[in-house]
């Protein structure tokens, strides 16, 4: 088995447009966005100037993907890192590749002077939240809101 971590790369997107369907229509049960706009938002993230893609890929197969945003803190005055997403097909949940995907992040996170890298999961999402826990994340004291 060999497990590669990378930044994502312009000859992914057919393959990472098919596995983020997967998580936004098939995990999340959301409707599918524009084409279009998920590609350019592959763009922007291959570009690294408002977040970075990672892949996970296991005997060159795409398995996996995490997307950090770049982001400030006021009240830390400084720069701030949030992994947006964290998927691994179904088979992979729980093993290293997840695991790998993840230390990756926060990884970045240091190696580029964030002051820290932070991240949301559904409330019902119990099986992410052990993950979590077991990587050493600890939940905030804010509650999280959305509004359209």
């Amino acid at each position: 088995m060999s497990l590669v971590i990378r930044y994502a790369e312009p000859d992914d997107l057919l393959s990472l447009t098919e596995l983020m369907l997967e998580y936004i229509v098939g995990f999340y049960k959301k409707p599918q966005p524009d084409i279009e706009k998920l590609h350019q938002l592959i763009q922007t993230l291959v570009e690294q100037k408002e977040g970075v893609q990672f892949v996970a890929l296991l005997d060159g197969n795409l398995v996996g993907f995490a997307t950090l945003y770049f982001t400030f803190s006021t009240m830390k005055a400084d720069k701030y890192t949030v992994m947006n997403d964290l998927y691994v097909t179904e088979p992979l949940r729980d093993t290293q590749v997840e695991a790998q995907l993840f230390r990756e992040c926060h990884k970045y996170t240091k190696e580029h002077q964030f002051t820290h890298m932070s991240w949301i999961t559904a409330a019902d999402n119990k099986r992410a939240q052990h993950f979590f826990d077991k990587m050493g994340g600890m939940q905030g004291d804010w509650v999280q809101y959305s509004i359209l």
